[in-house]
């Protein structure tokens, strides 16, 4: 199954490890200062690199949990992950048979009510908005910069420039994020904590 190929290719921590970049989000989770991360990534290494959960939105889903596809039944999201990993196999549901998979959003499938819960108070009440990595082609994420205030501060840090950071309040770093994500931290005095960060987050 493709599906399956694609979930042994990519299932958080089997074979990708967090960047300096998922790290860098972690750090201003322990800082107290990340209100939330919004990303259509499905790799769920924000997690693994220590964001607690309660700051994602996940836009296009995650492996931390699995139902059936035919019932919504619930499924043991170990068990999948066993059974597509060791087995390379889809488990099946244990109510109607049909097949398991993880919490991902297929193309065509509805977004989790998560995003439409949140994401009007967050972009309300953040005074920052940090966009990485991103082409802003997929709606409705790539929308959320032009959703806040018009006097909140935007950061743009991309290999282009891309949405619609000209404003008297935007900043466009251009390069690689993990090289950004580095000198912003040595600026403020927290690269050695970035660094520890990131040394865990591959041992994990």
């Amino acid at each position: 199954m493709p599906f399956v190929t694609l979930s042994r290719e990519i299932w958080p921590g089997v074979k990708y490890r967090p960047t300096l970049t998922h790290c860098f989000f972690t750090l201003l989770d322990k800082r107290g200062i990340l209100r939330r991360i919004y990303t259509q990534n499905i790799d769920g290494l924000e997690v693994v690199a220590g964001v607690d959960p309660e700051k994602l939105v996940e836009c296009h889903g995650h492996f931390r949990s699995a139902s059936c596809t035919s019932c919504g039944m619930g499924h043991d999201a170990d068990d999948c992950k066993s059974s597509m990993l060791e087995e390379g196999i889809a488990p099946t549901c244990n109510s109607c048979g049909g097949l398991v998979k993880p919490s991902i959003v297929f193309f065509g499938e509805v977004m989790p009510s998560r995003f439409s819960e949140l994401v009007h108070f967050d972009v309300a009440s953040c005074d920052l908005v940090v966009t990485l990595g991103t082409s802003l082609l997929v709606a409705p994420v790539a929308s959320i910069p032009d959703w806040v205030k018009s006097d909140t501060h935007r950061l743009l840090i991309n290999r282009e420039l891309v949405g619609s950071f000209y404003g008297p309040t935007d900043v466009f770093l251009e390069g690689d994020c993990d090289e950004h994500v580095r000198k912003i931290c040595s600026m403020v005095g927290w690269e050695e904590e970035l660094d520890e960060l990131y040394s865990d987050s591959q041992s994990k």
